[in-house]
Parts: structure tokens; C-alpha cells; sequence
């Protein structure tokens, strides 16, 4: 038995989100297909993140126990050959240790969410960005987004749903730029709540459109309701950027 890491990278519109459920086809799905193919029987593929419906990944990393020992490079192509026609594709295949966890060991996840701020619609980047027509203040969503940096009670920007045992996490970096017509979002932690990266983007794009003040955004964080947070941003902006790890957070 030997282990692999995977580096992966997906579209996830067509998909219900990384993980497998039922009655839906999920990233893992496809990943977990090709594997049986190359495997000669089911392996399970596991995930750093487990990213919702219509959320895209740059460098999503897994790991997977296959049978016998792979070339890394023909373990890549194999796999890439049996997910034809998914927009899925595997970046980089790399022998690690059996000790290796693709979720547990991981040190931070890098998020970027990107918002379109033009009167015209997205045509090639349609589902791709959240398009905004309304005119946004970049430079006070940032100032914004700083009373959300350091260590919190994010329960205002934490799905219902969310499965976490802790609402309280550190959020290392939440920082917010302009680029012409595209607004990046990018925001750093060692996890994040069900929701939270959505959340806190909606809640921004209030102070953006000039609905709120940045010092609302520090009295919904302290709130600890999530009645108190902005409407939640739609999935297609957001995109898992990486996974680091403590090699070098490689």
C-alpha cells in the first residue's frame, strides 16, 4: 500500500461540492472513479477542504492509498485520462508518507473571491465571479474587513448547518483589492467555519455599497447572531487558492 498527494484543480459548477453524497456527483466522485479504474478496486480520496456546490479549487490537495507503487508522473496522466470530459484535473501526483493526512495535517487554506464591479455582465467569466453592477468602495471594504482579522467568535458568519465543534477561529488575513473592474478578496487561516469566507463577503459588499459602515461590521462580529450578518455571497466567486502544510507550507 502506498499513499499519494494529490494536487488538484476543479471548475465546481457542474458539481454538488468536493465531498461524495447522495443523489448528486461530487468532485470526489469523479477523483474516486478514476482511481478504481487505474486501482483495480475502490480507494477512498481524501481532502484538504471540503469546498460547497458551484466553489472552484486552484491547488485543492488529497490523498489516496492506492495498491501498488505509481510513477508519479504516469499516476497523474492515468488518473487525468479516466476523468475526460469533467473539468477536473489533477496538477501534480507526489509520493508522501503514510503518516501524510491531506485535511489533518494541513496549517492553513487560502481562499480568494473574486467580484466583477462593471455595468455589463461577465461572458467569459460567467460563473466564474459574482457580478455587481452597483458601484463598490473597495478601500472601505478593506477597512472593514480588518475588525474580522485575529481571533474571534465567528458565530455571525457560520452556516446553521455548520458541523464545527468551535465557533471560534483565527482569521489571519482578510484583505480586500481593486484591479480595475475586479474586486479580490483573499482571506488565510488554519480553517474556517461552514460558510464563514461567504458570509463575511456579503457582509462587505454592505459596507461597499455604502448600506453599512465599517464599525457595523465589528458590531455583527460581536453580535454572535448570525441574524446580525449581511445576505451570504453566492459560491461561484469563491476558489480554494492552496493548501499549506509545515514543510515550508508547501
Amino acid at each position: 500500500m502506498a499513499r499519494y498527494r494529490l494536487t488538484i484543480e476543479y471548475d465546481g459548477g457542474p458539481f454538488t461540492g468536493w465531498q461524495s453524497q447522495a443523489g448528486g456527483r461530487s468532485v470526489q466522485d469523479v477523483l474516486e472513479r478514476a482511481v478504481a479504474v487505474i486501482n483495480g478496486e475502490p480507494a477512498t480520496i481524501h481532502g484538504a477542504g471540503r469546498t460547497d456546490a458551484g466553489v472552484h479549487a486552484l491547488a485543492q490537495v488529497a490523498h489516496v492509498d492506492l495498491a501498488k507503487d505509481w510513477d508519479v508522473f504516469k499516476l497523474r496522466n492515468a488518473l487525468n485520462g479516466n476523468m475526460r470530459g469533467h473539468p477536473v484535473s489533477v496538477l501534480e501526483a507526489e509520493a508522501v508518507s503514510a503518516d501524510f493526512h491531506a485535511r489533518f495535517s494541513a496549517t492553513r487554506r487560502y481562499y480568494l473571491y473574486r467580484i466583477l464591479n462593471r455595468r455589463a455582465p461577465p461572458a467569459l467569466d460567467r460563473g466564474k465571479v459574482w457580478w455587481l453592477p452597483a458601484d463598490l468602495d473597495s478601500s472601505m471594504m478593506h477597512e472593514a474587513a480588518q475588525h474580522l482579522v485575529g481571533k474571534h467568535d465567528f458565530t455571525t458568519f457560520r452556516a446553521a448547518q455548520c458541523q464545527a465543534q468551535s465557533p471560534v477561529k483565527t482569521l489571519d488575513r482578510l484583505d480586500v483589492a481593486r484591479y480595475g473592474e475586479l474586486i479580490e478578496i483573499r482571506a488565510d487561516a488554519r480553517s474556517f467555519l461552514h460558510n464563514q469566507v461567504r458570509s463575511m463577503v456579503g457582509t462587505l459588499r454592505m459596507v461597499g455599497e455604502g448600506k453599512w459602515r465599517p464599525a457595523d461590521v465589528r458590531r455583527a462580529l460581536a453580535a454572535k447572531d448570525r441574524a446580525a450578518c449581511g445576505p451570504v455571497a453566492p459560491p461561484e466567486g469563491l476558489y480554494l487558492l492552496r493548501v499549506g502544510y509545515s514543510d515550508a507550507e508547501k
